[in-house]
């Protein structure tokens, strides 16, 4: 399969409530042919619900699901074509891996020796050959995830689902099987749509990026742009560590505490709140150069973290802010102690500015 043969999804309006709940609020999303597109949101944000629309096994009150130029958003789910890899897997436990593999094959009459030939294709695709014969059971967490893909796309789907395929998994595996599933998703280009709650996963392993809340569509970005510059509070308080510094204008300019930030553009109109991500700040030590807006403060406590050091300093205006740096002997953090008074460095190009919602 290449990605010419992968199918584009087309969503619109789609709307599902549960009485006066919205778990979908009039979506609008438009996923790529071979797009690797993640679903990001916390628990009950409406993701899953997305995704089983999409799959067929929850319809919409409202709204529109087309798979190419084909509406299906009516269509049951074993006429859609579509690849599913469940959270808990779904495997059938009496089968073998082979059965179990074989089985979406078997729904649809593949004689049974071209069956074995695609089973076998298919279970080495994912690292699997020759552990057919195998059950369930003697599989380990990670098998076990495998063998649900390998079923999942056994019979060359054009677009495969996946619900948060990597939650049982430990973090080390898990952190593994990102880079395998984004190796395998280039290597078929399916058009892939994958619900994760996980921040990092979401960034590692997508093209793009879905953030939902409350059933809507916060913002669709590609995972770096979604970091570096989230539409509203919510997306950077999800995505990351982020402090939240309201400003003030005056005359044309922004201030925070009486500093004037160094920004390369004032929006019009609104109260602003200036995001500060840990790792972009830096201790100063004088020798920086550069646009750089300087905040000072006194080191509250510091906290060492094996690959990085945390330290939180508390600013003029009593707002407790975290700086995190790697572990080089010539970082300043390295050298500062907790009560000692410092300068805190944000470079021009690292100011993220957004709508100050709670005011």
């Amino acid at each position: 399969m290449s990605k010419q043969d992968a199918l584009p999804i087309s969503i619109s309006g789609l709307t599902k409530s549960y009485g006066s709940l919205f778990a979908l609020d009039h979506v609008d999303l438009e996923v790529k042919s071979g797009e690797f597109l993640t679903l990001l949101g916390p628990s009950g944000s409406g993701k899953t619900t997305l995704l089983m629309a999409l799959a067929g096994f929850t319809r919409p009150d409202h709204g529109s699901i087309r798979f190419g130029d084909e509406e299906i958003v009516t269509m049951p789910p074993h006429k859609r074509g579509v690849g599913m890899v469940f959270q808990n897997y779904a495997l059938f436990p009496h089968m073998s891996v082979a059965a179990n593999v074989a089985y979406p094959l078997k729904l649809r009459k593949v004689p049974k020796a071209e069956a074995a030939g695609l089973v076998e294709r298919a279970l080495e695709t994912v690292q699997l050959g020759g552990y057919g014969e195998r059950r369930i059971g003697q599989l380990s967490g990670g098998q076990k995830q495998r063998v649900a893909l390998a079923r999942a796309i056994v019979f060359s789907p054009r677009i495969l689902l996946m619900d948060e395929p990597l939650s049982a998994l430990d973090k080390n595996l898990r952190e593994q099987m990102q880079i395998e599933l984004r190796h395998l998703h280039e290597k078929l280009g399916m058009t892939t749509v994958y619900v994760t709650h996980d921040q990092r996963e979401a960034l590692t392993m997508s093209d793009r990026i879905a953030v939902i809340n409350h059933g809507r569509l916060m913002q669709l970005d590609a995972p770096r742009r979604i970091y570096e510059r989230p539409a509203n509070r919510f997306i950077a308080e999800f995505i990351g560590e982020s402090t939240f510094l309201k400003l003030e204008r005056k005359g044309g300019r922004l201030n925070f505490a009486g500093v004037e930030l160094e920004v390369d553009e004032v929006p019009e109109g609104r109260n602003l709140s200036l995001v500060v991500r840990p790792e972009r700040l830096t201790i100063l030590d004088g020798t920086d150069a550069g646009k750089t807006n300087i905040f000072p403060g006194t080191v509250k406590d510091l906290v060492y973290q094996g690959d990085t050091t945390l330290a939180y300093v508390t600013l003029a205006d009593g707002t407790d802010i975290a700086v995190r740096a790697g572990m080089r002997s010539e970082a300043a953090i390295e050298k500062v102690k907790v009560g000692e008074r410092v300068a805190l460095g944000l470079k021009s190009a690292d100011v993220v500015l957004i709508p100050d919602e709670e005011r």
